[in-house]
């Protein structure tokens, strides 16, 4: 995972050689084949309005590419404003 991110995230869970990223208990990006790609919520689609949309594996729900993955203080920015809008972590069910 970029040196950056780890500023961010705290816990990274790896999963099938990819990386999904929470922050403050909720999902808000992945790194896919070597693409940051974060949830679309209104926040990062206004924060980068000119940003390609790609889906993260096939059959996926398309997200926004990050390409400016150097910028530290922007990523920050980034996912600190869009946590009001991810959702929440879903409880799973006893049986």
């Amino acid at each position: 995972m970029p040196e950056k991110l780890k500023t961010i995230v705290r816990h990274p869970i790896k999963t099938m050689g990819e990386y999904i990223l929470y922050y403050r208990g909720r999902f808000f990006c992945g790194i896919y084949d070597d693409r940051l790609l974060v949830k679309p919520v209104l926040v990062s689609v206004k924060l980068m309005p000119d940003a390609e949309m790609e889906p993260p594996y096939d059959g996926a729900k398309k997200m926004i590419l990050v390409d400016d993955v150097d910028n530290r203080q922007f990523l920050c920015e980034l996912v600190e404003s869009m946590w009001e809008e991810l959702p929440k972590k879903k409880e799973k069910k006893c049986k």
